[in-house]
């Protein structure tokens, strides 16, 4: 399988061949082609780098601070580390970009370049394209042994990144201290294990049950944090006395929720309910992608605001969010982005909201997700083969639904009267994606089949032609 090249970055699985795998060839390449891009303007550059707890992520940050360091360049390196904090510090350190070393919700033998230009935010198309051409061409020239760049390490941007959330007038923290609550959190063993109990301290929770909570980078579970991957604290607090549960991925940009009663709330809803409690104090524009929930889009009429939809990606989705000037947004995957902080997917920001939220209600979480729309989602893969021509699946797609309004954005999406459907290739993984939504989780199952079954009719009718 080859490395993955897109704007989440640069990931893969880590040995094998260069090219193949994510191998310290392919990191020491594309460190340098960001550098030497970063290095186009004039001026002394420096870069903030951090990782998550994956066992290669030590091995992969030293080779990101030399090759960095060769080419000049001053390093900031902030250790183990949450992708929302490393954007945070871009921008507080006056940095030229970041690097965060995490592959997110991938498997533990996934790892990643995430790269940032200088607002702390994900490269843009363009700006990747340009990245990616120079470490095709090879096109970077290190420095002579008297011009290395220097190194600077800071250990305490988890505190900034706190401070600058209670700050928010939008988080409670009296209306949390005062609700007393008892929370459960699974950190999957990562950086979340040490940020997410600092920040329920900061906001006065007191009473916090830890799970896969030391960061040791072995993750006892499949760390994307869905619904069927959550069992465990799902039981845990189906079986306790708990107020809420709190689940966070590797690199602590996705939030995922659990109710009192242990159902999980869907990652879906991590935005949507965060996004009905903002809106409800500031109305206005809604963005999210478009393999999200179409709940968002009601809560935002509910509150006499606008919504868009972007491409996927969080780099898509803050383009989007900048042009239209939204409020709030982010994805369906548990990511939010809050603007009034920072445009970038933060768990830290989403606990603190959806704690305010929940604690100025004076309800429980179920009682408070029965107050949003409620839908139904059915996501699904089909892993890529070699050969396979996705163009040209999803154009054979586009003839056949021709009649219903087709979506072509990013891959296809098809609405349909009380539903829709989105086909598209994967940013992060070697799949197509097939997400389909509708009022009822059986006809979005069967929505969702239904486009399964023609993808495979397709591949089988090239492979046979």
């Amino acid at each position: 399988m080859t490395i993955i090249k897109s704007i989440s970055g640069i990931r893969g699985i880590i040995g094998g061949f260069p090219g193949e795998g994510l191998t310290p060839v392919d990191v020491v390449k594309y460190t340098s082609a960001f550098g030497s891009w970063l290095k186009k303007t004039p001026g002394h550059k420096s870069v903030v780098v951090g990782r998550d707890a994956r066992p290669s992520g030590e091995m992969i940050i030293n080779m990101v601070r030399s090759s960095l360091m060769g080419l000049g360049i001053h390093v900031i390196d902030l250790g183990l580390m949450a992708t929302p904090t490393v954007q945070i510090a871009v921008v507080d350190e006056k940095a030229n970009g970041g690097i965060m070393v995490s592959a997110s919700h991938n498997p533990g033998q996934w790892n990643a370049l995430k790269l940032l230009n200088k607002s702390g935010q994900f490269l843009t198309e363009s700006e990747g394209s340009e990245v990616y051409k120079i470490a095709e061409e090879s096109r970077f020239s290190f420095a002579p042994v008297n011009k290395f760049g220097n190194l600077t390490i800071i250990e305490d941007y988890f505190k900034k990144h706190i401070d600058k959330i209670l700050q928010l007038p939008a988080v409670d923290t009296e209306a949390i201290r005062a609700r007393d609550f008892k929370i459960a959190i699974d950190c999957v063993n990562s950086s979340g294990g040490i940020i997410v109990p600092m920040l329920l301290e900061a906001l006065g929770v007191n009473k916090v049950s830890k799970f896969f909570c030391e960061p040791t980078g072995r993750f006892a579970r499949n760390p994307e944090p869905v619904s069927e991957n959550i069992t465990q604290i799902c039981n845990e607090i189906r079986n306790g006395d708990f107020d809420l549960g709190i689940v966070v991925d590797p690199d602590v940009d996705r939030l995922a929720l659990v109710s009192e009663d242990g159902s999980p709330y869907g990652e879906e809803y991590t935005l949507v309910a965060v996004a009905d409690y903002v809106l409800s104090l500031k109305p206005g524009t809604a963005i999210s992608n478009l393999s999200s929930s179409k709940a968002l889009q009601d809560v935002a009429l509910k509150w006499k605001g606008k919504y868009f939809a972007s491409a996927v990606g969080e780099a898509n989705v803050v383009k989007a969010m900048k042009e239209k000037k939204a409020v709030i947004g982010g994805e369906g995957s548990g990511g939010v982005i809050y603007p009034a902080l920072h445009y970038g997917r933060d768990a830290l920001v989403g606990i603190s909201l959806f704690l305010s939220h929940l604690a100025r209600s004076g309800v429980s979480a179920s009682k408070l997700r029965s107050t949003l729309p409620n839908y139904h989602i059915s996501k699904n893969i089909i892993e890529l083969s070699h050969g396979i021509d996705i163009n040209l699946v999803l154009q054979t797609i586009m003839k056949k639904y021709e009649r219903h309004q087709v979506n072509t954005l990013d891959g296809v999406r098809i609405d349909f009267d009380n539903e829709w459907v989105h086909l598209r290739k994967s940013n992060t993984e070697p799949v197509i994606r097939i997400i389909a939504e509708s009022d009822m989780k059986s006809k979005s199952e069967m929505l969702a089949r239904k486009i399964l079954s023609d993808i495979k009719e397709i591949i089988s009718a090239k492979m046979q032609a």
